[in-house]
């Protein structure tokens, strides 16, 4: 009989349309890798892997375009306005030859320079948030161009059908299969480009001026414009999310940020939706896509709590495009321009600051390159990073206690800058997350306070205020979410797990990790200040200081909140709080038990062969644990490994919950693991094992499976 209790959740797997995958790769599918492995040589090899992209684009993404292009029959001026700063306004219907001969209408805007030759060009969809670009646009002397390309799902009065009109081209041409309201759209802004660049409709536009502009679900679409229109010259996609400014193999479930079974069904593929867990079989994602921009200027424009865009995704797509434009000799030609704050609003700060680059991009003002810094906050300088380390730091005492072994893995405690007031309540404008997207979630009846512990740390309680006493308190550890922490935002099902747990009856502690979410912008330059310390640590530590809020005071809050049993303190983490809980449960005694959901796989197994991509993910790519690297290609030889973490929990409480199918984890390593932790429980039910039929995901199934152990543990 084993010693503690094994549960595994199997189900079958229906394959339906799922067809046998032969590519997979953790990382980006390189933009200068051809599908077959080979490299891009020369400048004949890139125009042969743009196309390849290309292909590869409409066969996952958004369908094929049409083999032809319409001939334009007609451009019927509809109506027309002159205002009073000598400009005009016009609307234009261009009819194409096409077996229904279908139409649509253009807002065309034209400076009072009538006359002048070479001039500028703008396009853009017309939301109301995008006007303002238009008018900027116009006093800048562009030719301004608002083409159907309103999303599905919107509409403006002024500018009726704008979001439909797309659908009757589609069935125009049903043997092309495309499938992307987006692509389509994008498809027709290159028709009005045609009318407008054709000479004898006598515009003078000047060919080396085209730009085009979007944000959000419209800069996706701008991005498709330029992608498969070289001439447009300049485009700037503002907070474009998944899959083009960001990929999905760094924004799907374990992010909390959109993944391939969120987007709206007109924007791709169903099929796409196959790759919800198996996103890195997918040959091809937006890094690439961007790279067949160049040698044509690209700026993508982020927020820092952008909840569409994680800067973490955002930069590994800029820095694979670039390697691209750098191949070909224009490196300054792409762009990274952060901002901080939220996905919206679009202030006219943003708007002056895109036309600036634009007129740049142009020769239109007297900006350099070096007027649009730049600086990527997530690329590890490894090296730069070992010779700041002292000899000890480097090599571990031999036979330490496995206590000291972690303490030496995770580094010094990391202190924050002097002079910080130790606990303080951040205004609502301090905080990157806004405080209603964590209230949205909530059921009704239930309390949030926020509170503020150890080094200038923020969080909050959830519990429900009509109950006199708690099951016991549990602090939430959220996924790999850089944009909005422990705050949930795709793939909800019903409501978020802190308020879930708060309506069953616990006492809810959530905070956004070091790193994440309001303390993002707080990590950058984190390793220049605690060269002896690790990011991992740091969010060890935290937990720490959460329970000595929690029991010992060691903190304020806006309101008196309940009280905490000492005896039932427990975590829940998801993937990089469910790592995060493991080595805070394994080094304080005080923590009762643990919920780790998709948590880790074997580190001494975990080499670059594997489908994970090994453990540079951890101390390269997200540099959470920089001493990693140190055993980069001799990973048998790490000091310790999870099942040692795992034994230094007992006899207390553990879920392991390890989804077969999660692709950052090997399942058989972590069934071997839990096979070695096993032995150092001697009774039964104190160590729980799941392994379900599933990907790595956390949604209501999985609060299920938490509340049921939770129940169980309390007792």
């Amino acid at each position: 009989m084993n010693k503690c209790t094994l549960l595994f959740s199997i189900l079958l797997l229906s394959l339906g349309s799922l067809q046998a995958q032969t590519y997979a790769n953790a990382d980006l599918p390189d933009a200068l890798t051809f599908l077959d492995g080979s490299q891009v040589q020369t400048r004949a090899d890139w125009e042969r892997r743009r196309n390849e992209i290309h292909d590869l684009w409409q066969t996952y993404f958004i369908g094929h375009y049409p083999k032809e292009v319409p001939a334009l029959l007609s451009a019927e001026l509809r109506t027309i306005a002159e205002e009073t700063d000598g400009s005009t306004r016009k609307r234009l219907l261009l009819t194409f030859d096409t077996p229904s001969k279908p139409s649509f209408e253009i807002a065309l805007w034209e400076p009072a320079n009538a006359h002048q030759t070479g001039r500028p060009l703008f396009l853009t969809q017309p939301k109301d948030y995008q006007l303002p670009w238009a008018e900027e646009a116009l006093k800048r002397g562009y030719v301004v161009c608002l083409y159907p390309g309103l999303d599905a799902h919107h509409s403006e009065e002024a500018y009726p059908d704008y979001q439909s009109v797309w659908k009757q081209f589609q069935e125009e041409y049903p043997e092309a299969g495309w499938a992307s309201s987006l692509g389509i759209q994008a498809w027709l802004a290159s028709r009005a480009l045609d009318y407008l660049l054709d000479e004898a409709q006598g515009y003078r536009i000047d060919t080396s001026a085209i730009g085009i502009a979007g944000h959000s679900r419209y800069g996706k679409q701008a991005i498709y414009v330029a992608a498969f229109d070289r001439r447009i010259k300049t485009v700037i996609a503002r907070s474009s999310g998944s899959p083009t400014g960001t990929s999905y193999r760094f924004s799907s479930r374990h992010t909390f940020m959109e993944s391939v079974d969120d987007f709206p069904d007109v924007w791709a593929k169903n099929t796409l939706k196959e790759f919800l867990g198996r996103e890195h079989e997918l040959p091809i994602e937006g890094n690439a896509l961007l790279a067949t921009i160049a040698p044509r200027n690209l700026m993508l424009h982020t927020a820092y709590n952008d909840g569409s865009d994680p800067t973490f995704g955002v930069e590994r797509n800029y820095v694979n495009a670039k390697k691209v434009y750098a191949f070909l000799g224009v490196e300054d030609n792409i762009y990274l321009s952060y901002r901080k704050g939220q996905h919206n609003p679009i202030t006219e700060a943003h708007t002056q600051h895109m036309f600036d680059y634009f007129d740049h991009t142009f020769g239109r003002n007297s900006f350099t390159r070096e007027d649009f810094p730049e600086v990527l906050h997530h690329q590890f300088d490894f090296e730069g990073w070992k010779a700041k380390q002292r000899e000890s730091d480097l090599h571990p005492k031999t036979n330490q206690p496995l206590p000291e072994k972690i303490r030496w893995m995770l580094g010094e405690h990391a202190v924050d800058a002097a002079g910080q007031p130790p606990y303080r309540l951040k205004t609502e404008e301090e905080l990157g997350v806004p405080a209603w997207s964590r209230d949205r979630w909530n059921p009704g009846g239930l309390k949030r306070v926020p509170f503020a512990f150890g080094q200038n740390r923020n969080g909050n309680v959830y519990f429900d205020p009509n109950r006199s006493d708690y099951k016991g308190t549990v602090i939430w550890l959220h996924p790999w979410n850089y944009s909005h922490g422990s705050n949930e935002g795709y793939g909800v099902e019903e409501t978020t797990v802190y308020w879930r747990l708060a309506r069953e009856g616990y006492l809810v502690v959530g905070y956004d990790q070091f790193g994440f979410g309001d303390q993002l912008t707080a990590a950058f330059g984190f390793y220049a200040n605690n060269p002896h310390a690790s990011l991992l640590g740091r969010a060890v530590s935290d937990v720490s200081d959460v329970i000595d809020y929690l029991l010992a005071g060691k903190g304020i809050a806006a309101e008196e909140i309940p009280s905490t049993d000492p005896a039932k303190i427990f975590i829940c983490g998801f993937a990089y709080g469910g790592m995060v809980g493991l080595y805070a449960t394994a080094l304080d005694q005080r923590i009762a038990g643990l919920a780790s959901f998709s948590g880790f796989t074997p580190m001494r197994t975990d080499t670059d062969e594997k489908a994970t991509g090994g453990i540079r993910r951890l101390w390269q790519w997200h540099q959470v644990l920089p001493k990693l690297g140190l055993y980069q290609g001799r990973e048998s030889e790490i000091p310790y490994d999870y099942p040692d973490l795992i034994r230094l929990i007992a006899p207390r409480k553990l879920l392991v919950y390890a989804p077969l199918r999660d692709r950052f984890a090997d399942a058989e390593d972590i069934r071997q693991g839990i096979k070695e932790a096993q032995t150092a429980w001697t009774g039964q039910g104190g160590l729980t094992f799941l392994a379900p039929e599933d990907v790595c995901r956390f949604q209501k199934d999985q609060q299920e499976v938490l509340v049921e152990w939770l129940d169980q543990a309390v007792r």
